[in-house]
């Protein structure tokens, strides 16, 4: 039976006169550093000297500190850097300064599931992941709600780990939503296979292949582009408010009817199959192994990837319409840019 945890579970006092280090200030470094300092807490912020976002993080009455500067001032300590970053600083700059009765946390489990990151005894590593991308966090936080975050103890050496974390959840506003209790290696493996099999890469290949499907069948791209992209909006607030019931409720029974007869056809036993296969290379290590890889190597395959899907006819024909939607506040991406 799955745990949750809300307010009324949690010690925003458990965090008095302790100062927490928000190592990061990207999407969720900006939003946990905020949030906890908008809820009392005592924030610092550790960025390397070269960070265009010390000025943002000063400018929003944030103290920062270099990287081991605020992991030895700190009491805990959330590591809010990509992934590949986080077990070259953490050696550098903050298991020099780990020391017992510490904390070190995460917001995503990768790096001590897959053992790059490998804390003394000790210390209390937990984990608070929020179930959205960080401006989210910031955005409903200041609205007087929350997201909903899952949280993990990866170990206990204070005894009082849980609480801690749990407290850390209110200061940023999780436990307004709830906060469900899980493992560092049950989130980190479901997060990579969400992100892979169905929120990321299946949801791309199915755009694509959809579009691409019309396309070669003489229809007009920008006919393609709303039927295959643009409306898949619509379909997933639907289902985002009320499940995938309420999304067929919602729309007409043509359109439920072909989704009963067409959906297993497209999604069919070999999918299922090739989903399975990204799960077992997930929790083999397989894919992290690779994704590392991949870094060590200058990302050449990555960038291959990213240069060639932006050039994509959805995404040219796309680029063009939502230049004339202003109501859908477009954003453009320029070739070589990364995201956060």
């Amino acid at each position: 039976m799955a745990e949750l945890f809300y307010e009324n579970d949690a010690d925003l006092g458990r965090l008095a006169n302790r100062r927490i280090a928000i190592i990061g200030y990207g999407s969720q470094g900006h939003a946990h550093a905020l949030n906890l300092k908008d809820s009392g807490i005592d924030v610092v912020v550790g960025l390397p000297a070269s960070s265009a976002s010390r000025a943002k993080a000063e400018a929003a009455g944030l103290k920062v500190l270099s990287i081991a500067d605020a992991a030895r001032e700190a009491d805990i300590i959330m590591l809010l850097i990509p992934d590949t970053r986080q077990a070259e600083v953490y050696n550098e700059s903050i298991a020099p300064n780990l020391k017992p009765g510490k904390t070190l946390m995460f917001a995503h489990g990768f790096n001590i599931r897959y053992d790059q990151i490998v804390p003394p005894a000790g210390v209390d590593v937990s984990m608070v992941a929020p179930k959205s991308p960080g401006h989210r966090v910031r955005e409903v936080f200041t609205h007087g709600g929350g997201v909903p975050g899952l949280v993990a103890v990866h170990q206990d050496a204070s005894g009082h780990a849980m609480e801690d974390a749990l407290a850390y959840a209110r200061g940023i506003g999780c436990t307004r939503a709830g906060v469900l209790k899980t493992t560092f290696a049950e989130e980190t493996e479901t997060d990579l296979f969400g992100e892979q099999a169905v929120l990321c890469g299946g949801a791309a290949e199915l755009i694509k292949a959809g579009f691409e499907t019309l396309i070669d069948a003489g229809y007009q791209p920008e006919v393609a582009y709303f039927e295959c992209l643009h409306e898949l909006k619509l379909i997933v607030d639907l289902c985002y408010q009320g499940g995938i019931n309420y999304m067929r409720y919602s729309v007409s029974d043509t359109a439920e009817y072909g989704d009963y007869i067409a959906g297993t056809e497209v999604i069919n036993e070999s999918s299922r199959k090739a989903m399975k296969q990204l799960l077992t290379n997930i929790q083999d290590g397989t894919f992290a192994r690779n994704w590392i890889e991949e870094n060590r190597a200058g990302l050449p395959n990555f960038q291959k990837r990213r240069a060639q899907d932006i050039n994509h006819p959805v995404e040219v024909v796309g680029l063009k319409l939502r230049r004339m939607m202003p109501f859908v506040n477009p954003k453009e991406i320029k070739p070589g840019v990364g995201g956060a």
